[in-house]
């Protein structure tokens, strides 16, 4: 976790563990979100990187939890931090309100341009 929490865009995510694997989300409360690829070991001390869902492939192994933590990063969703205080749930609602607001603000604009 130390690994992970170096790097700044993790620091802005909400790090939970389940199943011997290391996962992050967009939100700090149960349910969190899967839409990032989680961290886990295997039997040999490597690592592995899969998901973003559970039962997804397996992305990739490797010898090094700083290459796992890249592999990660590399696979992050857009505008994905910081975490929102929160559930999923409430994350979307707040995402599609923003949207929502963001596309009523768009309008008034090109209205006031019109005029």
């Amino acid at each position: 976790m130390s690994v992970a929490h170096a790097e700044p865009l993790h620091r802005q995510l909400f790090p939970w563990t389940d199943m011997w694997e290391l996962h992050f989300s967009r939100c700090t409360e149960v349910d969190y979100t899967w839409d990032i690829p989680c961290i886990g070991t295997l039997r040999d001390g490597r690592y592995y990187v899969e998901g973003p869902y559970r039962g997804s492939p397996r992305i990739a192994e490797t010898d090094s939890a700083q290459a796992a933590v890249v592999m990660v990063i590399d696979r992050l969703p857009p505008h994905c931090g910081p975490a929102f205080i929160g559930n999923a749930e409430e994350l979307a609602a707040s995402r599609a309100l923003m949207s929502g607001r963001s596309l009523a603000v768009g309008l008034m604009r090109s209205r006031r341009a019109g005029s």
